[in-house]
């Protein structure tokens, strides 16, 4: 059967979806973005990203003009590619439980149009088994394509610079889609590395799980140095200072986004919830907003004063404010303060965000909840700071090394907490 398009990616204008598929154009293949977002397929078709990726717009603007990039929002159109690559994930349910009912629908929705000529690909991160289970949905509706699990493992906001250079996961529940999807993706990594579905399944979950873990270890050992009245921050530089095995400790703050809580959550429900250290890390990541708030509020009036939060995205330097612990922060410190005022040089989806400047001049107290490299070199003066990074630095206040009154000393008084 002849196609008209090399691939499809189903849920293709969002952040994993369309690095893969502005990729995949750049290496010759001829993709057909599908997505239920028409303003998002708009401005894709304007050669503009709706969200930040380095390096991805000008290689959009390429594949479009080279007629290697279609965009769709009718399901239809999945028949006339040769694989399907479908980026919709499972998330959890308010039990902490994978919720499979995502994919399904997504299928369900597809299932007129799938053929057993086509590879299916499932790409965002999935619950043990779940590839093994979505075939065999699929051959209970009468549907018999080969089916894949190809995790994707970038960083977002890098996600072009990352599919170029590293190697590529594949798997199939048969040989046959397995070497289907290695053929695909070797047209732009840089190596295959062949494994059974549900070893792929735990390679992306490990490694979320463990990036998880590492965060709460940095932020438990923070908080250890804090109940003793030590700077974190003198420890860890010295625990790094020319000592290579130590090098790898990430500095302590808000652990958050889309996926690392979620995968770990995930890894747990898998385990019967014999995943102890997963669970103490979640408490501990989790902890991290409460504690900012218990210790301001032990040392200031909170009901007398206005609280600006910097940074609502869940990482430094991106958009994306999914999961993002700041508004953890926001909902607990609106509980107790005055009022809370929030900002991001970066986020284009909460209306409620205001100017950098006015967020200053209005607030009594200011909390770096996400290290921007554009609040470099901010002017705070008279303000209590809450540095829950070390981005700006540590001062040495004179009394407990948490916080002191600003208007007590002529720059600002800056409190570390964070990674």
């Amino acid at each position: 059967m002849g196609f008209l398009f090399d691939l499809c990616v189903v849920g293709g204008a969002g952040h994993v979806g369309l690095p893969l598929s502005i990729v995949f154009a750049s290496a010759g293949q001829r993709v057909l973005i599908y997505d239920v977002n028409p303003e998002s397929l708009a401005i894709i078709g304007q050669g503009r990203l709706p969200f930040m990726e380095s390096g991805a717009e000008p290689l959009l603007r390429k594949a479009l003009d080279d007629g290697l990039l279609a965009l769709t929002s009718d399901p239809a159109q999945v028949a006339a590619a040769a694989a399907l690559v479908v980026v919709i994930g499972t998330p959890i349910d308010e039990f902490l439980n994978p919720s499979l009912k995502d994919i399904l629908r997504c299928l369900d929705g597809l299932l007129p149009y799938i053929s057993d000529d086509q590879l299916l690909i499932l790409r965002s991160t999935v619950y043990p088994g779940v590839t093994e289970a979505v075939a065999k949905y699929l051959a209970s509706k009468g549907k018999y394509p080969k089916v894949s699990f190809c995790p994707e493992r970038i960083v977002q906001g890098k996600a072009v610079q990352e599919l170029l250079t590293l190697p590529q996961i594949v798997s199939g529940t048969t040989r046959e889609a397995e070497d289907a999807a290695a053929l695909l993706f070797d047209t732009f990594a840089p190596e295959i590395v062949r494994m059974s579905p549900t070893e792929a399944e735990m390679v992306k979950l490990f490694s979320n799980a463990y990036r998880y873990i590492q965060f709460a270890t940095t932020n438990q050992f923070y908080l250890i140095a804090r109940a003793a009245g030590v700077d974190y921050y003198r420890v860890l530089e010295g625990m790094k200072h020319n000592y290579p095995r130590m090098e790898d400790v990430p500095r302590a703050g808000f652990a958050a986004g889309p996926c690392l809580y979620k995968d770990t959550m995930q890894l747990a429900s898998f385990y019967k919830n014999q995943f102890s250290i997963g669970h103490a890390a979640m408490l501990v990541n989790e902890s991290m907003p409460m504690f900012v708030l218990d210790q301001l509020a032990s040392r200031h009036p909170l009901a007398e004063m206005t609280v600006g939060l910097l940074g609502m995205a869940f990482k430094a330097d991106n958009d994306d404010s999914r999961s993002s612990l700041s508004y953890k922060l926001k909902k607990l410190v609106a509980f107790q303060a005055k009022e809370v005022l929030t900002t991001d040089p970066h986020v284009t989806a909460d209306p409620a965000l205001l100017p950098l400047e006015e967020v200053i001049s209005r607030s009594d107290i200011i909390i770096l909840c996400v290290p921007h490299t554009a609040y470099k070199g901010l002017s705070l003066p008279g303000k209590i700071v809450v540095d829950i990074w070390n981005f700006w630095g540590e001062t040495k206040p004179a009394e407990p090394p948490w916080m002191a009154w600003a208007e007590t000393k002529p720059a600002a008084t800056l409190v570390s907490s964070g990674r």
